[in-house]
């Protein structure tokens, strides 16, 4: 797996993630680069110098910005971990689980915002939906190493686990309460809707309540990382 990009490398250097080796640009001279040379040697991770054609054709993103990681594959974390992590800190609790979200774009954007709103987890699920890859952490700007991320096969079956342990489960989608009105303290799982489909069914009847974000405009949906932005820093607002 590549990280590209010198904020998504810095942010990487903060993990204890395993980093096999650093491709940096030969002859570069700001003082961000320099900055985050020294740093990578502080850490005694491998560096290989090429020239910028060599990162051109590692780079899947073409905007590696003379810096290119290589780590193992990103490892996803139980619901179970998520939990007992949010217990041992004595807090409430807020996860974020994604309904079908399909574009890397939309999770890496997700990620992001969730790990700024200092969400304590993420869910996703192992079929119909986006997975961690290179394009992802590209996108989430480095977030990605920041936040727990839970792959399971069955997000109905998750939403009773995280009832059971405590959590109030609601899905952002049309049709609902006003969120600006609703109580978003306590134990929280926001459940985000696909690119298209939005929340499904049988999902939706599993959460115990619907929210929505007032719109005034014509066009009466929002993409679904814009949807998570909003809904995440209400609570986060109201958490506070």
């Amino acid at each position: 797996m590549k990280v590209e990009g010198r904020n998504a490398v810095r942010e990487l250097l903060k993990t204890d993630r395993d980093i096999d080796k650093i491709l940096v640009q030969n002859g570069l001279r700001d003082a961000e680069s320099k900055k985050l040379i020294d740093i990578i040697r502080e850490y005694k991770i491998k560096i290989q110098f090429a020239d910028t054609f060599v990162l051109d054709k590692e780079s899947q993103s073409k905007k590696h910005q003379g810096f290119i990681a290589f780590v193992s594959e990103y490892s996803y974390v139980d619901v179970e971990d998520i939990i007992e992590t949010v217990q041992k800190k004595g807090k409430d609790g807020f996860i974020v689980l994604l309904n079908e979200v399909l574009d890397p774009h939309n999770l890496g954007s997700i990620i992001r915002v969730c790990e700024c709103a200092g969400v304590d987890g993420i869910i996703i699920t192992k079929n119909r939906s986006a997975s961690v890859n290179d394009l992802v952490m590209r996108i989430s700007e480095g977030a990605l190493n920041h936040v727990k991320i839970a792959r399971v096969v069955n997000i109905n079956h998750t939403i009773e686990k995280l009832k059971e342990a405590g959590y109030w489960v609601m899905a952002v989608e049309l049709g609902g309460d006003n969120i600006y009105e609703s109580d978003l303290t306590g134990n929280l799982a926001l459940v985000i809707g696909g690119e298209d489909s939005g929340v499904k069914r049988l999902t939706k009847e599993k959460c115990e309540k619907i929210l929505t974000i007032p719109m005034k405009g014509k066009v009466n949906s929002l993409n679904a990382s814009v949807a998570c932005g909003v809904a995440v820093f209400e609570a986060l607002r109201q958490r506070n």
